[in-house]
Protein backbone atom coordinates (compact mmCIF):
# COMPACT_ATOMS: atom_id res chain seq x y z
CA UNK A 1 0.00 0.00 0.00
CA UNK A 2 1.48 3.57 -1.41
CA UNK A 3 1.90 6.42 1.46
CA UNK A 4 -0.89 7.80 -0.51
CA UNK A 5 -3.34 5.03 0.10
CA UNK A 6 -2.83 4.84 3.99
CA UNK A 7 -3.02 8.39 4.46
CA UNK A 8 -6.45 8.12 2.62
CA UNK A 9 -7.41 4.47 4.58
CA UNK A 10 -6.64 6.42 7.81
CA UNK A 11 -8.01 9.86 7.26
CA UNK A 12 -11.18 9.40 8.64
CA UNK A 13 -9.74 8.63 12.29
CA UNK A 14 -7.26 11.34 12.04
CA UNK A 15 -10.24 14.00 11.83
CA UNK A 16 -12.50 12.48 14.30
CA UNK A 17 -9.05 12.30 17.01
CA UNK A 18 -8.42 15.97 15.88
CA UNK A 19 -12.35 17.04 16.21
CA UNK A 20 -11.99 15.65 19.56
CA UNK A 21 -9.52 17.18 20.93
CA UNK A 22 -10.24 20.83 18.94
CA UNK A 23 -13.89 20.87 19.32
CA UNK A 24 -13.86 22.24 15.70
CA UNK A 25 -14.78 20.85 12.53
CA UNK A 26 -12.85 23.37 10.25
CA UNK A 27 -9.78 23.09 12.19
CA UNK A 28 -9.57 19.12 12.58
CA UNK A 29 -9.96 19.57 8.53
CA UNK A 30 -7.24 21.92 8.09
CA UNK A 31 -4.64 19.46 10.34
CA UNK A 32 -5.50 16.64 7.77
CA UNK A 33 -3.05 18.60 5.11
CA UNK A 34 -0.50 19.02 7.29
CA UNK A 35 -0.48 15.83 8.49
CA UNK A 36 -0.06 14.73 4.91
CA UNK A 37 2.73 17.22 4.59
CA UNK A 38 4.34 15.41 7.32
CA UNK A 39 3.62 12.11 6.10
CA UNK A 40 5.33 12.62 2.55
CA UNK A 41 8.56 13.94 3.60
CA UNK A 42 9.56 11.50 6.31
CA UNK A 43 12.63 10.27 5.25
CA UNK A 44 11.76 5.93 5.74
CA UNK A 45 8.51 3.84 5.49
CA UNK A 46 6.88 4.11 9.46
CA UNK A 47 6.53 0.51 10.92
CA UNK A 48 3.02 1.37 11.41
CA UNK A 49 0.84 4.15 9.50
CA UNK A 50 -1.76 4.68 12.28
CA UNK A 51 0.92 5.16 15.27
CA UNK A 52 2.90 7.90 12.62
CA UNK A 53 -0.28 9.29 11.71
CA UNK A 54 -2.01 9.75 15.03
CA UNK A 55 1.05 11.22 16.70
CA UNK A 56 1.31 13.64 14.07
CA UNK A 57 -2.03 14.82 13.66
CA UNK A 58 -2.08 14.53 18.06
CA UNK A 59 0.76 16.80 18.15
CA UNK A 60 -0.68 19.82 15.37
CA UNK A 61 -4.49 19.76 17.28
CA UNK A 62 -2.10 20.51 20.71
CA UNK A 63 -0.09 23.32 19.19
CA UNK A 64 -3.78 24.15 18.00
CA UNK A 65 -5.54 24.00 20.66
CA UNK A 66 -3.34 25.83 22.90
CA UNK A 67 -3.37 29.11 20.79
CA UNK A 68 -7.47 28.36 20.35
CA UNK A 69 -7.85 28.65 24.09
CA UNK A 70 -6.79 32.39 24.16
CA UNK A 71 -9.14 33.31 21.39
CA UNK A 72 -12.19 31.54 23.05
CA UNK A 73 -11.38 33.26 26.41
CA UNK A 74 -11.94 36.68 24.15
CA UNK A 75 -15.19 34.72 22.34
CA UNK A 76 -18.14 37.00 22.44
CA UNK A 77 -21.13 35.27 24.63
CA UNK A 78 -21.20 31.30 25.23
CA UNK A 79 -18.61 29.19 22.93
CA UNK A 80 -20.25 25.96 21.36
CA UNK A 81 -18.26 23.34 19.80
CA UNK A 82 -18.87 23.35 15.78
CA UNK A 83 -21.49 21.00 15.14
CA UNK A 84 -20.50 17.61 13.39
CA UNK A 85 -23.34 15.92 11.35
CA UNK A 86 -21.96 13.59 10.33
CA UNK A 87 -18.63 11.28 12.02
CA UNK A 88 -16.44 9.73 9.09
CA UNK A 89 -15.34 6.81 11.74
CA UNK A 90 -16.96 4.20 12.65
CA UNK A 91 -16.83 1.19 14.36
CA UNK A 92 -20.11 -0.62 14.89
CA UNK A 93 -18.92 -2.14 18.11
CA UNK A 94 -18.61 0.91 20.08
CA UNK A 95 -20.48 3.08 18.26
CA UNK A 96 -22.75 4.08 21.50
CA UNK A 97 -19.91 5.30 22.88
CA UNK A 98 -18.50 6.89 19.60
CA UNK A 99 -21.13 9.12 19.57
CA UNK A 100 -21.36 10.20 23.19
CA UNK A 101 -17.95 11.45 23.08
CA UNK A 102 -18.53 13.67 20.51
CA UNK A 103 -21.73 14.98 22.00
CA UNK A 104 -21.98 18.79 22.93
CA UNK A 105 -22.04 17.78 26.41
CA UNK A 106 -18.67 15.73 26.01
CA UNK A 107 -16.59 18.41 24.00
CA UNK A 108 -17.51 21.25 26.80
CA UNK A 109 -16.54 18.99 29.48
CA UNK A 110 -13.06 18.30 27.37
CA UNK A 111 -12.71 22.09 27.43
CA UNK A 112 -12.15 21.59 31.37
CA UNK A 113 -8.91 20.11 30.85
CA UNK A 114 -5.35 21.00 29.70
CA UNK A 115 -4.61 19.75 26.23
CA UNK A 116 -1.95 17.43 27.19
CA UNK A 117 -5.12 15.71 29.11
CA UNK A 118 -8.01 16.56 26.12
CA UNK A 119 -5.10 14.91 24.11
CA UNK A 120 -4.12 11.52 26.44
CA UNK A 121 -8.19 11.45 27.30
CA UNK A 122 -9.27 11.41 23.63
CA UNK A 123 -6.56 8.41 22.78
CA UNK A 124 -7.37 6.73 25.56
CA UNK A 125 -11.06 6.40 26.29
CA UNK A 126 -12.30 6.79 23.24
CA UNK A 127 -10.02 5.11 21.01
CA UNK A 128 -8.25 2.74 22.97
CA UNK A 129 -4.78 3.63 22.21
CA UNK A 130 -2.08 1.97 24.34
CA UNK A 131 0.03 4.47 26.92
CA UNK A 132 3.02 3.27 24.39
CA UNK A 133 1.44 5.01 21.67
CA UNK A 134 0.12 7.75 23.91
CA UNK A 135 3.71 8.70 25.01
CA UNK A 136 4.96 8.70 21.64
CA UNK A 137 2.23 10.77 20.85
CA UNK A 138 2.27 13.40 23.27
CA UNK A 139 6.16 13.13 23.88
CA UNK A 140 5.43 12.21 27.53
CA UNK A 141 6.80 9.00 29.38
CA UNK A 142 4.66 6.34 29.87
CA UNK A 143 3.71 7.23 33.61
CA UNK A 144 2.98 11.15 32.98
CA UNK A 145 0.49 9.46 30.37
CA UNK A 146 -1.27 7.45 32.82
CA UNK A 147 -1.63 10.19 35.04
CA UNK A 148 -2.64 12.32 32.78
CA UNK A 149 -5.30 10.10 32.32
CA UNK A 150 -6.44 9.27 35.83
CA UNK A 151 -6.83 13.32 36.25
CA UNK A 152 -8.60 13.43 32.93
CA UNK A 153 -10.79 10.54 33.87
CA UNK A 154 -11.87 12.38 37.00
CA UNK A 155 -12.83 15.98 35.95
CA UNK A 156 -15.05 13.93 33.17
CA UNK A 157 -16.66 11.98 35.67
CA UNK A 158 -17.06 14.81 37.89
CA UNK A 159 -19.06 16.82 35.02
CA UNK A 160 -20.58 14.23 33.02
CA UNK A 161 -24.21 14.55 32.42
CA UNK A 162 -26.48 11.32 32.15
CA UNK A 163 -28.58 11.22 28.99
CA UNK A 164 -31.48 9.17 28.12
CA UNK A 165 -30.07 5.38 26.93
CA UNK A 166 -32.91 5.18 24.81
CA UNK A 167 -31.74 6.40 21.36
CA UNK A 168 -34.80 5.12 19.95
CA UNK A 169 -36.77 7.11 22.43
CA UNK A 170 -35.01 10.01 22.08
CA UNK A 171 -35.48 9.97 18.16
CA UNK A 172 -39.07 9.87 18.65
CA UNK A 173 -39.26 12.43 21.53
CA UNK A 174 -37.26 14.72 18.60
CA UNK A 175 -39.37 13.73 16.23
CA UNK A 176 -43.01 15.42 18.16
CA UNK A 177 -40.75 18.75 19.11
CA UNK A 178 -39.81 19.44 15.54
CA UNK A 179 -42.90 18.83 14.83
CA UNK A 180 -44.69 21.01 17.07
CA UNK A 181 -42.06 23.29 16.13
CA UNK A 182 -42.90 23.35 12.43
CA UNK A 183 -46.25 23.47 13.02
CA UNK A 184 -46.19 26.28 15.80
CA UNK A 185 -47.87 24.38 18.32
CA UNK A 186 -46.42 26.14 21.23
CA UNK A 187 -48.50 23.85 24.05
CA UNK A 188 -47.12 21.06 21.86
CA UNK A 189 -43.54 22.62 22.49
CA UNK A 190 -44.37 23.05 25.90
CA UNK A 191 -45.27 19.21 26.69
CA UNK A 192 -41.61 17.96 25.93
CA UNK A 193 -39.65 20.42 28.14
CA UNK A 194 -38.54 19.75 31.48
CA UNK A 195 -39.18 22.60 33.93
CA UNK A 196 -35.57 23.14 34.40
CA UNK A 197 -34.84 23.30 30.54
CA UNK A 198 -31.70 25.35 29.52
CA UNK A 199 -31.38 26.81 26.07
CA UNK A 200 -27.96 28.11 24.91
CA UNK A 201 -27.04 30.21 22.00
CA UNK A 202 -23.24 30.46 20.21
CA UNK A 203 -23.94 33.73 18.16
CA UNK A 204 -19.87 35.10 18.62
CA UNK A 205 -21.20 38.60 18.06
CA UNK A 206 -22.24 37.88 14.46
CA UNK A 207 -26.03 36.42 14.52
CA UNK A 208 -29.19 37.49 15.71
CA UNK A 209 -29.26 36.20 19.62
CA UNK A 210 -31.37 34.87 22.06
CA UNK A 211 -30.70 35.83 25.56
CA UNK A 212 -26.99 33.91 25.25
CA UNK A 213 -28.50 31.08 28.06
CA UNK A 214 -32.17 30.60 28.93
CA UNK A 215 -33.28 29.05 31.93
CA UNK A 216 -36.90 27.55 32.70
CA UNK A 217 -39.67 26.17 30.80
CA UNK A 218 -41.35 28.96 30.21
CA UNK A 219 -38.70 31.30 29.62
CA UNK A 220 -37.33 28.80 27.28
CA UNK A 221 -41.04 28.62 25.67
CA UNK A 222 -41.15 31.91 24.85
CA UNK A 223 -37.63 32.01 22.66
CA UNK A 224 -39.28 28.95 21.18
CA UNK A 225 -42.45 30.91 19.97
CA UNK A 226 -40.32 33.60 18.63
CA UNK A 227 -38.21 31.35 16.46
CA UNK A 228 -41.38 29.82 14.76
CA UNK A 229 -42.17 33.15 12.39
CA UNK A 230 -38.30 33.02 12.07
CA UNK A 231 -38.18 30.21 10.48
CA UNK A 232 -41.13 27.94 9.68
CA UNK A 233 -43.79 30.69 9.13
CA UNK A 234 -41.01 32.63 7.23
CA UNK A 235 -40.67 29.93 4.51
CA UNK A 236 -37.81 28.20 6.11
CA UNK A 237 -37.84 24.61 7.44
CA UNK A 238 -36.07 22.62 10.62
CA UNK A 239 -34.54 19.93 9.09
CA UNK A 240 -33.64 16.53 11.64
CA UNK A 241 -30.51 15.67 12.08
CA UNK A 242 -28.43 13.93 13.83
CA UNK A 243 -25.70 17.04 15.76
CA UNK A 244 -22.72 15.78 17.73
CA UNK A 245 -24.62 12.24 18.33
CA UNK A 246 -28.16 13.61 19.43
CA UNK A 247 -31.32 14.70 17.93
CA UNK A 248 -31.16 18.09 16.48
CA UNK A 249 -32.05 19.94 13.19
CA UNK A 250 -30.53 22.45 11.10
CA UNK A 251 -32.95 25.58 10.49
CA UNK A 252 -33.07 26.85 7.07
CA UNK A 253 -34.17 29.77 5.83
CA UNK A 254 -36.45 29.66 2.84
CA UNK A 255 -33.61 29.64 0.83
CA UNK A 256 -32.26 26.79 1.71
CA UNK A 257 -29.51 28.16 3.86
CA UNK A 258 -28.36 27.42 7.21
CA UNK A 259 -29.77 29.93 9.95
CA UNK A 260 -28.45 27.71 12.89
CA UNK A 261 -28.25 24.20 14.22
CA UNK A 262 -30.09 22.96 17.25
CA UNK A 263 -28.90 19.89 19.46
CA UNK A 264 -31.14 18.42 22.37
CA UNK A 265 -30.27 16.86 25.05
CA UNK A 266 -32.68 14.18 26.46
CA UNK A 267 -32.87 13.30 30.35
CA UNK A 268 -36.09 11.60 31.21
CA UNK A 269 -38.27 11.73 28.83
CA UNK A 270 -38.36 15.52 28.47
CA UNK A 271 -35.42 18.00 26.60
CA UNK A 272 -33.01 19.58 29.16
CA UNK A 273 -30.85 21.38 26.91
CA UNK A 274 -31.31 23.08 23.61
CA UNK A 275 -27.79 24.00 22.48
CA UNK A 276 -27.82 26.31 19.16
CA UNK A 277 -25.09 27.53 17.05
CA UNK A 278 -25.80 30.60 15.25
CA UNK A 279 -22.59 31.93 14.41
CA UNK A 280 -22.09 32.12 10.91
CA UNK A 281 -18.46 31.53 11.28
CA UNK A 282 -19.32 28.11 12.54
CA UNK A 283 -21.83 26.60 9.91
CA UNK A 284 -19.80 27.20 6.65
CA UNK A 285 -19.11 23.08 6.18
CA UNK A 286 -22.72 22.31 7.09
CA UNK A 287 -23.75 23.97 3.77
CA UNK A 288 -24.25 27.62 2.60
CA UNK A 289 -24.87 29.90 5.26
CA UNK A 290 -28.28 32.54 5.11
CA UNK A 291 -27.79 35.98 5.82
CA UNK A 292 -29.40 35.89 9.63
CA UNK A 293 -30.25 39.50 10.21
CA UNK A 294 -31.97 39.41 7.03
CA UNK A 295 -34.23 36.53 7.45
CA UNK A 296 -35.27 38.50 10.93
CA UNK A 297 -36.38 41.93 8.78
CA UNK A 298 -38.03 39.61 6.43
CA UNK A 299 -39.89 38.13 9.02
CA UNK A 300 -40.75 41.04 11.04
CA UNK A 301 -41.75 42.75 7.63
CA UNK A 302 -44.15 40.12 6.87
CA UNK A 303 -46.06 39.91 10.09
CA UNK A 304 -46.35 43.80 10.03
CA UNK A 305 -48.33 43.16 6.22
CA UNK A 306 -51.69 43.91 5.92
CA UNK A 307 -53.78 40.89 5.47
CA UNK A 308 -54.16 37.91 8.23
CA UNK A 309 -52.75 37.84 11.64
CA UNK A 310 -49.59 36.43 11.71
CA UNK A 311 -47.16 35.38 14.44
CA UNK A 312 -44.04 37.78 14.71
CA UNK A 313 -40.29 37.43 16.39
CA UNK A 314 -39.94 38.20 19.52
CA UNK A 315 -37.40 40.96 19.41
CA UNK A 316 -37.15 41.40 23.36
CA UNK A 317 -35.34 37.94 22.81
CA UNK A 318 -34.17 37.82 19.56
CA UNK A 319 -32.09 40.33 18.36
CA UNK A 320 -28.79 42.22 19.34
CA UNK A 321 -28.74 40.78 23.22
Amino acid sequence: MTRTEEFQELRPLLFSIAYRILGSVSEAEDAAPETWLRYQAAPAPAASARAFLSTVVTRISIDVLRSARVRREEYAGPWLPEPLLTDPYGDPARSAELADSVSMAALLLLERLTPLERAVFVLREVFAFGLPEIAAAVGRSEAACHQLAVRARRHMAAGRVRFDADREERERLAERFFGAFREGDVDGLADLLAADVRLVGDSGGKAPQVRPVVLGAANVLRVLASFVPLVAGNGGVAEPRQVNGRPGSVLRDRHGQVLSTWALDVVDGRIQTIRAVNNPDKLGHVGPVADAWEALRTATNRAHRPGPERARPDTSVIGDA
